[in-house]
């Protein structure tokens, strides 16, 4: 069995990566730093490979996308995320439209060439966020990208389900990855939590969208029993 991880060298990427490793997947990584992923293949061991490429450039993502169609996997993780933080008119837009490509774009044309190609057995996993449920003043951009990730996963999920092929949409919450100071430590997972929730999942491929944590499920009940004036005002 063999899986692809964007976004591997660090955080739930390498979660990622670490688990399938220890499932008995070979774990081709994918980042744009190549020391990272290097010291990732040291950690999982023999029988592992890695792809530079960045997914933010046509280029890298055209290396990806290629490599999937050339080489299909059985699963593929796509991890590869980012976020800008700040009131939108006063965030650069290369920026916002940065964020937008990478969390969405990339990820629709991986999900192309990974599907293409994928048989019954096979899985895709997309890694949203529990903001996809509750929209983010000075994350407006962020927020919106993982309510596109988490709505597209469960079409595809529909999509696919006959042909044998399961899609699964992940939504953390903070992870000990992007946590700031400020950030309550009860709200916060290591990213090896939300990759073993995302694995068991799979495992059992009956939904098409897991939330890790009792606490973040706790919160997406409630953004969706409050009037979502209430849940933008309280995130603001």
């Amino acid at each position: 069995m063999r899986a692809l991880v964007t976004g591997a060298s660090a955080g739930i990427g390498r979660a990622f990566a670490a688990g399938l490793a220890a499932r008995g997947y070979a774990v081709t990584a994918v980042a744009r730093g190549e020391e990272g992923l290097l010291a990732l293949r040291r950690e999982l061991g023999p029988g592992h490979a890695h792809l530079v490429a960045d997914l933010t450039t046509p280029a890298g993502l055209a290396t990806v996308a290629e490599h999937l169609a050339r080489d299909p996997v059985n699963v593929l993780v796509n991890n590869a995320g980012t976020a800008v933080t700040g009131p939108f008119a006063d965030v650069a837009l290369a920026d916002s439209l940065a964020t937008l490509n990478l969390n969405c774009a990339a990820l629709v044309t991986l999900a192309h060439a990974f599907l293409r190609h994928a048989r019954r057995g096979d899985a895709l996993v997309n890694i949203s966020s529990t903001l996809a449920f509750a929209p983010t003043p000075t994350l407006g951009v962020y927020s919106g990208t993982k309510a596109f990730v988490t709505t597209f996963s469960e079409a595809l999920w529909r999509e696919n389900k006959g042909r044998g092929v399961h899609v699964l949409g992940v939504c953390p919450g903070m992870t000990a990855t992007r946590s700031r100071p400020d950030e309550p430590g009860g709200m916060v997972q290591a990213p090896e939590e939300v990759a073993a929730a995302a694995l068991a999942a799979l495992a059992k491929r009956r939904r098409p969208t897991v939330v890790s944590g009792v606490r973040n499920k706790v919160f997406v009940a409630a953004t969706r029993l409050l009037p979502r004036a209430a849940v933008v005002s309280m995130l603001g």
